[in-house]
């Protein structure tokens, strides 16, 4: 699986858990307030970490970590992402998977494996403003068939949107907020400009 960026603690990505968070290569999505370019266009991607060696920091870790967080770019689009959970998941870990719900066959076979803990899905905006702010062409039904395999899982989950308010205003989050069912973890973030905030620099950490 193509690594690009490894936290080895954190407190906040996996609320309740020590984890450790891993940030894949590459995203399907363009959307024009992301913060991780280096993670999703292909001409500044760094030289990705070594699986092995990440996979043996994990092993190495279990007495002081609960959990792994599996975040990109977009994890789905790793063609290696459900063996890549299973080493992880066979560890003991809990796995807390980020995703922006455009695979929904990939978290349908997730969810069959029981590999996922916890999930995030990212909803970029009504679906009539999804590719806008999504930047690409996006399979609004795959978007709706994810929602609904995340909500029928029976594991733990949230759904989040980012405030791009250059695209969106507050009937947008109320037409999103909508689609949800009652008592559904919804986050709204803030959306800050990428020239005001500086790009996250993944931290590149010697395994």
């Amino acid at each position: 699986m193509k690594i690009g960026g490894l936290i080895k603690t954190s407190l906040v990505d996996y609320p309740g858990c020590v984890s450790a968070v891993i940030f894949t290569q590459g995203c399907n999505m363009r959307c024009a307030y992301c913060h991780n370019p280096e993670l999703v266009y292909p001409d500044m991607l760094l030289d990705p970490y070594d699986e092995g060696a990440v996979l043996d920091f994990l092993a190495k870790r279990k007495s002081a970590l609960d959990g792994v967080v599996i975040t990109g770019g977009e994890p789905t689009v790793q063609p290696d992402l459900v063996g890549f959970m299973a080493k992880v998941k066979s560890m003991g870990y809990k796995i807390k998977l980020d995703t922006n719900g455009s695979m929904p066959d990939a978290l349908e076979k997730i969810f069959e494996l029981k590999l996922a803990d916890c999930v995030a899905m990212d909803i970029k905006a009504p679906f009539g403003k999804y590719e806008e702010t999504a930047g690409v062409k996006v399979d609004l039904n795959n978007i709706s068939k994810s929602m609904a395999l995340i909500v029928a899982s029976g594991i733990e989950y949230e759904f989040r949107t980012t405030f791009d308010k250059s695209i969106l205003n507050k009937e947008d989050i109320d037409v999103i907020s909508a689609t949800l069912p009652e008592k559904t973890r919804f986050v709204l973030q803030e959306c800050q400009p990428v020239a005001v905030k500086p790009v996250l620099k993944i931290r590149r950490e010697k395994i």
